[in-house]
């Protein structure tokens, strides 16, 4: 894949070798993202970060991915604050924007919105989730994670075993893991989750399609020897109503009992977050919190490498990065 001008709108888009260009060049941002180092390789770029749709994790990280490479970052957040909420659509927002930006991130929560802006943007757009569609920057973190965790205990991607719970009909986070999990050789997959709220069966045609092994229950039963546990929590503003969202919140719960039990002790737990902590959610417990296992914030930090990598790819300077290197001036002992 030739990344420099393109827009990144699906999980589609990659293949192995594109998918190991990105996680090369985020291995490379470290020490950028430790404030090792700094670079000034896109001092005077301007980040259009737009996002229509409540977002922390994802806004903040690529406002923060851009910021470390030496750009800038403007935000709209909320419908109600654009244009938008007066009916300008997709089409003219995107021309407008793009005249103001080198980069567009956008978040809405329409299914295939993001790829109407990028029609009428004039600069590359890279997709921040489009409603219960797709989220192709967390998927590629999490790749990543599973990638770094796995070298950590002496294995690869190919062949791992992965049980993903909880709501995978409306989590498009799991639906874009699934693609680029397909992309790899003889992965299983555990699904577990209600039958209301089971994979989309579209999703699994491309699984099964790949030769990939695909056991669904709606039980997490015995004993699950998988090297991946993905906790997903009930995707509410998907639902018609509160209501209806509310009679699945709570169902699949993992806590350290519930770990110890079904889980082997180098299961690697992730999760996409934000994970729902009231009391009658609360999908994953704060008794995990200190769990050497727990990758929930390995991913975190990982987004911010992948986010700098694809910034870097998509505006041709990958190469140039070390070039505009600086000293630090600001040090945490912290770090």
């Amino acid at each position: 894949m030739n990344f420099e001008g393109q827009h990144i709108l699906s999980v589609n888009q990659f293949d192995r070798e594109s998918i190991q260009a990105i996680f090369d060049v985020a291995d490379k941002m470290t020490p950028y993202a430790l404030r090792q180092k700094r670079t000034k390789v896109l001092d005077g770029a301007i980040l259009g970060n737009l996002f229509f749709e409540a977002s922390t994790r994802t806004r903040v990280s690529f406002g923060t991915a851009f910021n470390l490479l030496g750009g800038e970052v403007r935000e709209t957040t909320g419908m109600s604050s654009s244009a938008l909420a007066k009916g300008e659509s997709l089409f003219d927002t995107a021309r407008v924007l793009s005249g103001y930006s080198d980069i567009i991130t956008m978040r809405h929560p329409q299914s295939g919105s993001v790829a109407e802006f990028a029609e009428g943007s004039r600069v590359p757009v890279i997709n921040g989730g489009d409603g219960a569609n797709e989220h192709p920057t967390q998927a590629l973190l999490d790749l990543y994670t599973i990638s770094k965790e796995q070298q950590y205990h002496g294995g690869q991607i190919d062949g791992i075993h992965i049980a993903m719970i909880g709501d995978l009909k409306y989590g498009r986070t799991v639906h874009s893991l699934s693609k680029l999990l397909s992309l790899f050789n003889n992965v299983r997959f555990t699904l577990i989750s209600p039958k209301e709220l089971a994979m989309p069966d579209s999703i699994l045609e491309v699984l099964h399609k790949n030769g990939h092994t695909v056991k669904v229950t709606e039980q997490l039963e015995g004993s699950v020897d998988a090297d991946i546990c993905y906790q997903t929590r009930i995707q509410e503003e998907r639902f018609e109503s509160q209501e209806e969202a509310n009679k699945y919140r709570g169902k699949f719960r993992l806590n350290q009992s519930i770990y110890t039990k079904h889980f082997q002790s180098k299961t690697v737990i992730m999760h996409p977050l934000p994970r729902d902590s009231r009391a009658d959610a609360n999908e994953l417990d704060n008794d995990l919190n200190l769990h050497p296992n727990l990758a929930i914030f390995r991913q975190t930090d990982n987004g911010v490498l992948v986010r700098m990598a694809l910034f870097a790819l998509t505006l041709g300077v990958e190469k140039l990065v070390s070039k505009y290197d600086c000293d630090v001036n600001w040090y945490s002992s912290k770090r």
